[in-house]
């Protein structure tokens, strides 16, 4: 191979790029990116369709080698309207059932492979040390043990045997540290102790190496004051050298640009998403290094040796494109009881005074109240079909008054404001939380929202409203992350944790009416107070410092039927 033909393959493009039909047809891409942005096509065919004809310019090129396309598939194959979206890692976390972890990442293989890929940037293994991180639902757990479990099961699922056609190449990330910057600032400074990172974050990774994952992708974040893409130390000699990592390290966006072009080659990524004007740039700059002697060739051919392993092991060689027999697979009856499934077990039950719950479903009259009720985008937080979410109703999805509304046998109202006026009502539901989010703009703090740890005064006034008419009122948080709702939890009569559920709402309602019983248990411990966050790092981090309001692994289940 030609030195261009080599850093084509440790390239990694859009696939609306305006270079990039010419690029792959001169042998000069490794890898197709398809996140925010035009779709690919017209439904999953179309999507094959523009997957294919790319796939058929690279193995007419001159080293005739195929194409990975790369998708960042987290709760399912969120980019796909119409898929399957499971809970959120954090909702997954929540049930510790390794199990459904992997049914769940084996259907997000397959609805992948459906549409059109061979690789997901899933999962995130991060360990999150301060909620105020956009990220944290992301993650599974604050324990890593937990982590640990899950990041195997999930693995499992995604790559069950490589070069099945039902799977999918798999990636750990962000290495490492991501979950605990100070503050919980998206590509912040991670002041951890070497100890503490080798103690409490790289297990995890241990974990996903020994299970045989495909790729790393490294983080945004600084160790040490240098950015963890040019972390030589942690890249090459502890995941590499010491793990014995022989599969892909893949920067994150625009990570050559942003982390010190060719130093992050020498600290050991071997491929780089090329994004948003990158793509000549990092070209002609990397050769240029290899030319000048500033990046060796010797670390070009590794890269490369790892890039083409993994196209061996995926069976690109043998199968370089997708298939349509699992196109009618999308988003299925099957794939969504799954999905209902862990709606179920990732539910935290925190309060149920007097046994209020479960509700029985001949309750005369039921207010269900919030915008969150009554919309699956704002059910399903961010990376979901577009980066930062959505607010509407997407195809396929089911809503939480939906489900409600088809097991109540009495009358149910729905108050999307939470201002009515329904004294004769025998209960209130009402379903509040976060907006949508995704990295950056779901930090604490951050220069373009109004994100709180807390409830916004309007949510907080749909349970006063209902309370100061005599209603009992029943509270499901839909959220990325643990919230301070100490004062709301007194309030209400009962309190349900909800995470970010997807697209399968009713499986909240099948908790609420008693059909299925709670099982979900806190992945984080609870915070008491906004003093909690007063330090660089959250309750969950200073062990035995601050008195969480419940802790890790609480969550409360309907009495046993006698």
């Amino acid at each position: 191979m030609t030195l261009e033909e080599k850093i084509g393959q440790m390239t990694q493009a859009l696939h609306f790029d305006p270079l990039i039909e010419g690029e792959v047809a001169a042998g000069r891409i490794g890898s197709v990116i398809h996140t925010q942005g035009p779709l690919p096509g017209e439904g999953a065919r179309g999507w094959q369709e523009r997957f294919r004809s790319l796939q058929e310019m690279a193995l007419s090129s001159a080293p005739a080698i195929p194409l990975l396309f790369g998708v960042d598939a987290v709760h399912g194959q969120n980019t796909y309207e119409g898929a399957t979206i499971f809970p959120h890692n954090i909702g997954l976390g929540a049930t510790q059932n390794g199990d459904l972890v992997e049914k769940a990442a084996a259907i997000t293989a397959l609805e992948a492979q459906a549409t059109g890929f061979n690789w997901v940037f899933s999962p995130c293994i991060a360990i999150p040390y301060n909620e105020k991180w956009g990220r944290v639902y992301e993650a599974f757990s604050e324990s890593t043990a937990i982590t640990e479990k899950l990041t195997r099961a999930s693995i499992r699922g995604h790559q069950g045997r490589l070069s099945d056609s039902k799977t999918v190449m798999a990636t750990a990330k962000h290495f490492v540290g991501d979950g605990s910057t100070e503050f919980g600032i998206e590509g912040g400074e991670t002041t951890l102790s070497a100890a503490e990172i080798e103690e409490r974050l790289l297990p995890p990774y241990r974990a996903a190496v020994a299970s045989g994952v495909g790729a790393v992708m490294a983080s945004f974040n600084t160790f040490e004051g240098l950015p963890m893409h040019a972390h030589k130390k942690l890249i090459t000699g502890v995941l590499k050298e010491e793990m014995q990592f022989d599969g892909i390290v893949l920067s994150d966006w625009k990570g050559y640009s942003r982390f010190g072009e060719a130093d992050i080659i020498n600290a050991g990524i071997d491929m780089v998403m090329a994004v948003d004007g990158d793509l000549e740039l990092f070209q002609k700059g990397l050769k240029k290094a290899v030319e000048t002697g500033y990046v060796s060739e010797s670390r070009i051919d590794d890269a490369v040796r790892r890039i083409l392993r993994q196209k061996f092991r995926l069976g690109l060689f043998e199968n370089p494109y997708p298939t349509e027999a699992f196109v009618d697979k999308i988003g299925c009856t099957e794939h969504r009881e799954v999905a209902r499934q862990a709606v179920r077990e990732s539910l935290v039950l925190l309060k149920n005074d007097k046994d209020i719950l479960p509700v029985d479903p001949k309750t005369a009259k039921i207010v269900v109240v919030g915008a969150h009720a009554n919309s699956s985008g704002l059910q399903s937080g961010g990376w979901t079909i577009d980066w930062q979410g959505t607010d509407r109703n997407y195809t396929g999805a089911t809503t939480i008054l939906k489900g409600i509304e088809e097991i109540a046998e009495g009358e149910v109202i729905y108050d999307a404001g939470g201002t009515g006026n329904h004294p004769d009502a025998d209960l209130a539901i009402i379903c509040l939380g976060e907006p949508p989010y995704a990295e950056f703009f779901g930090d604490i703090g951050h220069e373009s929202n109004t994100l709180q740890l807390n409830l916004t005064d309007s949510h907080k006034g749909y349970i006063e409203n209902y309370k100061a008419q005599g209603i009992p009122v029943v509270v499901v948080l839909i959220s990325g992350r643990p919230m301070v709702t100490t004062v709301e939890i007194t309030q209400s009569d009962a309190f349900i944790a909800a995470w970010l559920p997807g697209s399968e709402g009713d499986g909240i309602a099948e908790v609420l009416f008693g059909k299925y019983n709670f099982k979900g248990k806190l992945p984080h411990c609870w915070p008491a107070s906004m003093d909690d966050f007063k330090g660089k790092y959250g309750p969950n981090y200073w062990e035995d410092s601050i008195e969480p309001l419940f802790p890790l692994g609480y969550g409360l289940q309907y009495p046993s039927k006698k």
